[in-house]
């Protein structure tokens, strides 16, 4: 991979449910299930070719950005996030109080 992770757009999929990074034939997503006010982030994928270019990180900080200009409150259930989120403790007030992440849970 050439292009630098920066470079690199990242798209809502809305009937998808999630937000891409495309690059040639491949696609790193982030899968999410939304109500209201509140997005779970269930799922972090980076194909092995495009892993250790930031691609995951790029995905998560778009998403907590997302959610943060939507007023959004975030279940982080998927473990990246989550790690994500610790790493860079400003996203931190995003996080849903856990009572709320019940509605999630369910399937």
């Amino acid at each position: 991979m050439n292009t630098p992770a920066d470079d690199l757009a990242v798209i809502n999929n809305t009937p998808a449910n999630r937000f891409e990074i495309r690059i040639g034939d491949e696609v790193a997503f982030l899968t999410y299930t939304r109500d209201r006010a509140t997005i779970a982030y269930t799922h972090t994928e980076v194909p092995p070719s495009l892993e250790g270019h930031g691609i995951a990180a790029k995905l998560a900080a778009h998403a907590l950005d997302y959610a943060r200009s939507n007023n959004l409150d975030v279940v982080p259930l998927c473990p990246y996030v989550a790690e994500y989120i610790k790493r860079h403790p400003a996203y931190e007030d995003l996080v849903a109080p856990r009572a709320r992440w019940r509605t999630f849970l369910r399937t």
